[in-house]
């Protein structure tokens, strides 16, 4: 893609989760971005039994991310993907390098999905790749800060490792997996089988 077609692209959202890291998708437009007032959280909803990924208002937090343009700029093709979510307009409170204007977005479970109690789990393999993102991307720092802005490790991580349940899992290196249980370890996040 040249130079004038990535700066033809106007619609950019900021993803804080999978799409961190590269190998889980194909925006080829995407770079590496903070967005400011919110902090990540694991929340548990009425659409499926294992937590959401989400982000929360939080005006003293700073979390990193890639922004990736929005395919021919199409909100509602991606709305309609990332159905389990409301869009919110972020342009004003993400730092990035574009050198054109652009409108930014982020993705949030609203309240009507959230379920307040029961049973979820965290899966292993998608916090696995989540992980794998930020240290491509970030270093072992922004694995750490990736820890320390998310909420929620309180619930429970389902280890499915060995049979991987989220749908783009990747290989891991035996330091990546160990940099992952290691801040799980210091978090006392509790695993299960």
């Amino acid at each position: 893609m040249t130079e004038q077609q990535l700066s033809d692209h106007h619609a950019y959202f900021f993803g804080y989760g999978s799409l961190v890291n590269r190998a889980t998708h194909h925006f080829s437009d995407a770079h590496r971005a903070q967005l400011r007032g919110w902090r990540r959280s694991w929340v548990p909803t009425t659409l499926r039994e294992v937590a959401f990924l989400t982000v929360t208002p939080d005006e003293h937090c700073e979390i990193d991310g890639l922004i990736a343009a929005v395919p021919a700029d199409d909100w509602a093709a991606l709305d309609e993907r990332e159905r389990a979510y409301d869009r919110i307009p972020a342009s004003h409170q993400v730092a990035h390098d574009l050198t054109h204007a652009a409108e930014i977005a982020v993705y949030s479970v609203p309240t009507r999905n959230a379920r307040a109690t029961g049973e979820t789990s965290i899966l292993l393999s998608y916090l696995d790749v989540v992980v794998q993102g930020y240290l491509t991307e970030f270093g072992e720092a922004g694995v750490a800060r990736f820890f320390a802005t998310t909420d929620g490790w309180d619930t429970p991580i389902l280890d499915d490792r060995a049979a991987p349940l989220y749908p783009r899992h990747q290989l891991l290196t035996p330091a990546e997996r160990a940099l992952t249980d290691h801040h799980l370890a210091t978090l006392n996040a509790r695993l299960i089988a």
